[in-house]
């Protein structure tokens, strides 16, 4: 999903309902913790009716504190690799799912910008990471094209694709 094909607002729906069906199947609830998606992922899946069955919560954590003190992020990891790296998606996503009870969690961090990007962390640039109560936190970096809203549906929607993919694995 590193393309530029811009998902519609359906195409999250379906993506969300994919994921909903199957946490109803697994019986297990979902956690999200969101930086760059400002809640995004759980509105989406909350649009959905029956969504308190399988949504447990969620968990929008924009500034260092936010991350820590909402989803454990050690101070450490942010001043050694920033809020965008693979080490602070991984704690985020740890952080959802102990602290919130659900069966699997995803987390969010990137640049969506228009402004904020380096030359090594251009705008686009998102991790997304997934886990699974039981199981190991694992993560993807990607790099989006486009405007603010552009990147932010399609890290909605990967990390909607990569939710469904855990809970099936």
């Amino acid at each position: 999903m590193d393309s530029a094909v811009i998902p519609s607002d359906a195409e999250l729906i379906t993506l969300a309902q994919d994921v909903a069906a199957a946490a109803l199947e697994r019986r297990v609830t979902v956690a999200t913790a969101e930086s760059c998606t400002g809640g995004w992922i759980a509105k989406t899946l909350t649009d959905l009716a029956g969504s308190s069955a399988w949504f447990e919560a969620g968990v929008v954590s924009y500034s260092y504190s936010a991350k820590e003190a909402l989803l454990g992020v050690n101070p450490r990891t942010l001043e050694r690799t920033g809020a965008v790296s693979e080490e602070t998606v991984l704690e985020m996503v740890s952080g959802a799912l102990a602290r919130y009870g659900a069966g699997v969690a995803v987390a969010v961090t990137g640049i969506a910008g228009p402004s904020g990007g380096t030359p090594e962390k251009p705008v686009g640039t998102v991790w997304i990471g997934w886990k699974r109560r039981g199981g190991y936190a694992h993560a993807r970096l990607y790099h989006f094209d486009g405007d603010r809203e552009a990147v932010r549906r399609q890290t909605v929607a990967a990390a909607l694709v990569g939710m469904t993919d855990e809970l099936k694995g």
